[in-house]
């Protein structure tokens, strides 16, 4: 039990330096290490409890609390927590002083998890493909509507109402269980990323409730909608996430600059070791995904266990 639960705050730890970086999802992440699903059905039913709160049904409420998979969702908490206390400044002067090879690095790892994805349907046919492709052409266009990180982009709503926090909290907060694209490049895309740092660097605890109470809302509508698409259509909606991980790779595009543009440029520097390292990130998260395969079938309960 306490080997579970280390291996699941390391799980949280990849996360949420995942989350850090521009671009990158810890979804991705999650899918990778193949505990996606469970998540995704934990969040539905801490949702749901809370729905069944607000209209005043306890049975209801300790009923689906008993469904959260308590055991996994503290101890990824506990690790996401301690890679945006450890991880984000490093993360944060890496990306400015190699910009190039840290988002060759992310190329990889999100193309891995696209090969890792698509092994994951249970009967894999040309329709998947063409869902992927339509996905991934959608979001490329979509993300090319804005011109990245740089500060123009990122304070455009100098002084939002707080509805615009609210609904901005609803939207970006997908991008937590949503392989692809990151929370705070969702921000960037809405306008709102400079006033959400403003908040946080002001404490202006208002503006953070309200972002917060956002985020709950739409983490909770959307989590039903997810695991239910998931559950009905398990290997559509898998082809349907590879896409909106190879569209988002628009962000990663290394030149020219970085992950801090969707503008795409032509190759002109550090090109050997960018392949390199988008070759390594492509190899760690294949093993990552073999390891994580090969625990989950060694400690899978067997017949004899449940009996």
């Amino acid at each position: 039990m306490i080997i579970q639960s280390l291996i699941s705050v390391l799980r949280g730890f990849a996360m949420g330096a995942a989350d850090i970086v521009p671009g990158v999802s810890g979804g991705t992440i999650a899918l990778v290490l193949g505990i996606y699903e469970r998540l995704v059905a934990s969040v539905r039913a801490g949702s749901s409890a809370l729905g069944s709160i607000l209209r005043g049904n306890l049975s209801a409420f300790r009923e689906w609390l008993g469904r959260v998979e308590w055991s996994l969702i503290v101890p990824l908490l506990i690790g996401i927590l301690l890679a945006i206390v450890t991880l984000a400044h490093l993360i944060e002067d890496l990306l400015h002083d190699e910009p190039v090879l840290m988002a060759s690095l992310f190329v990889g790892l999100v193309g891995g998890s696209m090969v890792i994805a698509w092994l994951m349907l249970k009967q894999p046919a040309l329709n998947h493909m063409w869902i992927a492709v339509g996905v991934g052409l959608a979001v490329f266009v979509v993300l090319g509507l804005r011109s990245g990180t740089s500060e123009a982009s990122v304070s455009q709503l100098a002084d939002p109402a707080l509805w615009a926090f609210f609904a901005s909290g609803a939207v970006a907060i997908c991008a937590t269980i949503l392989p692809g694209i990151s929370g705070s490049f969702v921000l960037v895309m809405l306008g709102m990323y400079g006033a959400v740092l403003g908040a946080v660097t002001a404490r202006d605890l208002t503006a953070l409730a309200i972002f917060g109470i956002g985020a709950i809302v739409g983490l909770g509508l959307f989590s039903q909608f997810l695991h239910r698409a998931l559950t009905n259509h398990h290997d559509a909606m898998l082809a349907g996430l590879i896409g909106l991980m190879g569209g988002s790779l628009r962000v990663l595009w290394p030149w020219p600059l970085g992950v801090d543009s969707t503008d795409l440029g032509v190759p002109d520097s550090d090109v050997g070791l960018a392949i390199g390292m988008a070759i390594i990130g492509f190899l760690v998260v294949i093993a990552i995904a073999r390891i994580a395969v090969r625990y989950e079938r060694d400690h899978e309960p067997t017949s004899s266990d449940g009996a």
